[in-house]
């Protein structure tokens, strides 16, 4: 079971957005050209933030290219932040989110455990929330801009 709790950061008028694409995670400065309601959302656990959009695409790109290694390189992070990420969620979650193995002769790689699929399940299945109650607000946002 996961354990955290539920932080929200709703912005009115952000200055950046992030497009995650297949192989990479591109920034893109682009004026809105109709005002909105935008929102992120993040699991905190113990030592700050446990499970976000970025952490999530980590564990689906492990899951996919079966090395935390490669999963990095896809998203255009270090190995080091990438396997810092990973530790992190490790130690937060009552049971591992991924097992690697060591490299050598043979190569290591990492997998995802059963509850690392959970967590991705979880996770989108808030995010589809946040989204729906993100359109539900943005009524109530369209008066500030008439």
């Amino acid at each position: 079971m996961i354990q955290g709790i539920l932080r929200i950061d709703v912005s009115l008028f952000p200055k950046v957005y992030y497009v995650m694409h297949r192989k990479k995670a591109y920034s893109l400065k682009k004026e809105r050209s109709s005002p909105g309601l935008r929102g992120r959302l993040w699991i905190d656990g113990t030592d700050g933030t446990f499970l976000g959009y970025g952490r999530i695409i980590l564990l689906e790109r492990i899951r996919e290219l079966g090395s935390i290694t490669k999963a990095a390189k896809s998203m255009a992070i270090s190995y080091r932040h990438a396997w810092e990420l990973v530790d992190s969620m490790n130690r937060q979650s009552p049971r591992a989110l991924v097992e690697s193995a060591t490299g050598g002769r043979n190569g290591g790689g990492a997998q995802l455990t059963e509850d690392g699929e959970k967590a991705i399940v979880l996770f989108w299945e808030l995010f589809a929330d946040f989204q729906t109650y993100l359109k539900l607000q943005q009524k109530k946002t369209r008066q500030l801009w008439r």
